[in-house]
């Protein structure tokens, strides 16, 4: 069984050794936005979703069949607990950016050649960094802070739930596991004040936790396991496993993945430690689906109306450029200031124009991380899988191709996070010696969707004009950041 708490939904899967999908259930989950800037969730939320998910999908499953359980989550997603797991304040999610000045606080401590020692390479530490969200705890909410515990991610909190042990995983630690994977980088840790004593012990994320605790959940006493965060669940569901290989993984965000046999230091992407000697390179943006339904809602539209909307425009939508930074941008600008546009507006703009640029222009932030994500590689990426909800719509996977320039797969399992999650599950409880074997024997492709090559021709220039508007706009951004940090 994999286990995803994401960023508006929490999915549970259920899948035989060999990857087929035997029953899934996804329970929506909502997002507060109390502030610019700001998001957060309720915790509760996320662990009544995976009990409901839990039990729908075990129903009518016979005692015992469910045999181990991988977690999968949002990452830098934090969440303050008491002892006894109860949350301090409502989780503090990837897209808030109400720790940014701290963030460029933390970040200015260390010159280049310090962050080469420590992190390999040049890195932004951003407001979803945690030790900027502990900081700003300890700073505007200091009888929270005295009462934290733990600091925890989604999975790590349902994982305590369901087993009653505490731990987290390297990989899903960003910027604060040292390369062996057992320990946190001193210096990076020590950049707060009482941080160490409230981060959970470090372990493998197909290392067993325990046993499910509360038989009455419908799942035994499956093995859980710890578990990593979502995008590395995308890469191991979408056979990232072996060099050359690449993902686009379009949910709420957009994540951009290469797997190579080395690691070129490049900015704007963040390069893992080498699992079993392959590097994984990736770079998550803030809005791909969540862009979608941004614009489904101000536009009285249902996500399904507006993508059909967008497939009556022509290509380039008649030269309108979507930027979808809606909530600031991580790869590869990694700016907490910037905002989204529509560029391009003319008195010929219709609805159906705008519906179609911002499916485009999500795209193009795949294809500008994608560069950054082969840079790292140091080799040139081929057909790259595509999963997440973007990939049920053939008009937005076509989209992807076209933009790209590139083959595109839809993978036989679209939700390839939870896969993934269930995969790691599958090695912690001993049904495949290792994920490498995992995956060969349980990732599938699907379609193959090739470029149009006169589309992609068409989307050429609007992508370099994509590219450029950041450079041409930065100032102008921010200055209305300045503005909004005054009036709003």
């Amino acid at each position: 069984m994999g286990v995803d708490v994401g960023t508006t939904a929490v999915k549970v899967a259920a899948f035989t050794p060999a990857g087929e999908l035997l029953r899934s259930h996804t329970v929506p989950i909502p997002t507060s936005r109390p502030r610019e800037g700001w998001a957060e969730q309720d915790a509760g939320d996320w662990w009544r979703a995976v009990v409901a998910g839990i039990g729908a999908v075990t129903a009518g499953t016979p005692a015992g069949a469910v045999r181990a359980i991988g977690l999968v989550s949002q990452v830098n997603t934090h969440l303050l607990v008491d002892d006894d797991l109860r949350p301090l304040a409502p989780a503090v999610i990837w897209q808030d950016q109400r720790c940014a000045a701290v963030a460029r606080e933390l970040d200015g401590r260390f010159g280049a050649e310090r962050k080469r020692e420590l992190w390999g390479g040049p890195v932004t530490l951003d407001a979803s960094y945690l030790p900027a969200r502990a900081e700003w705890f300890a700073r505007h909410a200091p009888d929270v802070w005295a009462r934290t515990r733990w600091i925890l991610s989604p999975k790590d909190y349902v994982a305590a739930r369901l087993t009653g042990r505490i731990a987290t995983d390297r990989l899903a630690s960003v910027r604060l596991a040292d390369a062996t994977g057992t320990g946190y980088i001193g210096a990076a840790v020590a950049q707060v004040d009482g941080l160490a004593p409230l981060l959970p012990p470090l372990r493998e994320p197909h290392a067993p936790l325990g046993p499910v605790a509360d038989t009455a959940l419908g799942c035994g006493d499956a093995t859980v396991v710890v578990g990593t965060m979502d995008a590395f669940g995308s890469v191991f569901g979408s056979g990232l496993t072996v060099p050359g290989r690449a993902m686009v993984t379009c949910g709420t965000s957009l994540i951009v993945a290469g797997s190579s046999s080395r690691h070129v230091p490049t900015p704007g992407v963040v390069s893992f430690p080498p699992v079993d000697g392959v590097h994984v390179h990736a770079g998550p943006t803030q809005a791909g689906g969540d862009a979608l339904r941004w614009w489904s809602r101000t536009a009285g539209l249902t996500v399904e109306e507006a993508v059909a909307e967008a497939a009556t425009s022509p290509p380039g939508s008649s030269g309108v450029v979507f930027t979808p930074y809606l909530m600031g941008e991580r790869a590869p600008l990694w700016d907490a200031e910037v905002r989204g546009s529509f560029l391009g507006l003319s008195t010929g703009t219709a609805r159906p124009h705008l519906s179609r640029a911002v499916l485009e222009g999500v795209a193009m932030s795949a294809r500008h991380v994608l560069a950054a994500v082969e840079e790292a590689c140091g080799a040139p990426l081929g057909t790259v899988t595509f999963s997440g909800g973007g990939a049920r719509s053939d008009l937005w996977a076509q989209i992807h191709a076209d933009v790209l320039r590139r083959p595109v797969e839809r993978l036989a399992v679209r939700d390839s996070a939870v896969l993934g999650a269930a995969l790691l599950g599958a090695v912690g409880a001993g049904i495949h010696p290792d994920m490498a074997t995992a995956v060969a024997r349980a990732v599938h492709g699907g379609r193959l969707l090739t470029p149009d090559e006169r589309n992609a021709d068409r989307l050429e220039g609007l992508f370099q004009v994509y590219t450029a508007s950041y450079a041409a706009l930065r100032d102008v951004h921010s200055d209305l950041h300045a503005w909004r940090a005054q009036h709003l």
